[in-house]
């Protein structure tokens, strides 16, 4: 059986954030990759465009592509997407697939600034197979 990487984010008790990568049986912490930029040194946030929400976009596209030049190249762009359209308040998960198609998107975008990739959140916003 085949599995699929995802990123989930949800707020603790204590209203601090928590953004685990699960692959599979392996459920790690999302490194928040301030050796590329140091956005937010206090953590991942979403639900607005600062700079929490900025370090997330940045790790979650570095662990998803592979790609350190991606990630500083699109954080911002992914974040505005994504990122800042999550609701601070819920759980959240994502694929790294998803997040893989929307890179791309921007990367297709870039060079047609008159075609913005447009897609609803709650599309956006995958549930974990099983759940």
């Amino acid at each position: 059986m085949t599995h699929q990487k995802f990123y989930e984010g949800r707020r603790t008790a204590d209203g601090t954030t928590e953004v685990m990568v699960v692959d599979g049986a392996l459920r790690v912490p999302l490194p928040p990759r301030l050796d590329l930029e140091n956005k937010s040194p206090t953590g991942f946030n979403w639900g607005y465009g600062g700079s929490g929400p900025a370090q997330l976009a940045l790790a979650m596209i570095a662990d998803a592509t592979g790609s350190d030049q991606k990630a500083r190249a699109h954080m911002q762009e992914f974040k505005r997407r994504f990122v800042a359209h999550l609701d601070p308040a819920a759980p959240w998960s994502i694929s790294r697939e998803a997040v893989k198609l929307m890179v791309g998107a921007i990367e297709r975008d870039r060079g047609n600034p008159r075609r913005p990739m447009r897609v609803d959140v709650r599309r956006r916003v995958l549930p974990r197979a099983g759940s």
